[in-house]
């Protein structure tokens, strides 16, 4: 599948993936400060943004979309980063192909299972009649009988388009709600990237846990672990400047 992405800046390749029900759009804040050291590679996972949508979503095949990409755009060797199930994604990828990996960067997201915990976001975007909605705030009014955080259905709303038709979703939400328990799952037993890696976690976000140290080095021997002060799961919307900071550090 080729996938929708934004390149920018220049030097050594950047590539950065989103997580769920986000889109490459969530970066740019971060491509800001990173354009005038690397050759940035924003990109929209399948399902997701403005890349192509399709009935089959796992990690397997979102592997092999990235692989693709690399292949299209002659990316021999790479620093690769990841947020959340974009995360899961450059994990994957690392162990598969770890020679096309130069450093690996996993933003709050841990190798193992995580059980399913978006019900409750699911059944708020799929109970919008887009039909209906005549504007943005009427789709936030109804989303905040599910979803009381603002920040939280400002981000979701993001996903959100106009058509001919009215409004749509950018998201695939038929297939993501089907096949939502993909998300959650954990890297293959047995498989290692042995090259750098760094794990971001926000300091108030309970995704990287003491719990998870082992999984860590069973899959990542050289690996760190760097807590963002101040910042949850959505770490680089809450502390921008503080993962920028961290970015640099580890890939110079």
């Amino acid at each position: 599948m080729k996938l929708n992405f934004k390149k920018s800046g220049s030097g050594p390749p950047l590539v950065i993936l989103h997580g769920l029900f986000g889109s490459l759009d969530n970066w740019f804040s971060i491509a800001k400060e990173l354009v005038d050291q690397y050759t940035l590679y924003l990109v929209d996972q399948r399902n997701h943004g403005d890349s192509p949508q399709a009935d089959e979503w796992n990690y397997a095949v979102m592997v092999e979309d990235l692989k693709e990409l690399f292949d299209t755009e002659g990316l021999d060797k790479v620093f690769l980063m990841g947020h959340s199930m974009g995360g899961k994604t450059v994990m994957n990828f690392a162990v598969k192909y770890p020679d096309r990996v130069e450093k690996l960067i996993v933003a709050d997201i841990a190798p193992r299972y995580y059980p399913i915990h978006h019900q409750t976001i699911l059944e708020g975007l799929n109970s919008l009649n887009l039909s209906e909605i005549k504007s943005r705030k009427e789709a936030d009014d109804q989303l905040a009988k599910y979803i009381s955080e603002l920040g939280i259905r400002q981000f979701l709303l993001k996903s959100l388009t106009r058509n001919n038709e009215g409004f749509a979703w950018k998201i695939n939400l038929p297939v993501i709600t089907k096949n939502i328990e993909n998300v959650g799952e954990a890297l293959a037993e047995g498989t290692r990237f042995e090259g750098p890696t760094l794990f971001l976690a926000g300091a108030n976000s309970n995704y990287i846990q003491q719990k998870d140290l082992a999984d860590l080095e069973a899959h990542f021997p050289n690996y760190e672990l760097e807590f963002v002060a101040d910042a949850g799961h959505w770490l680089h919307a809450e502390q921008p400047h503080a993962v920028v900071v961290e970015m640099k550090r580890f890939l110079d």
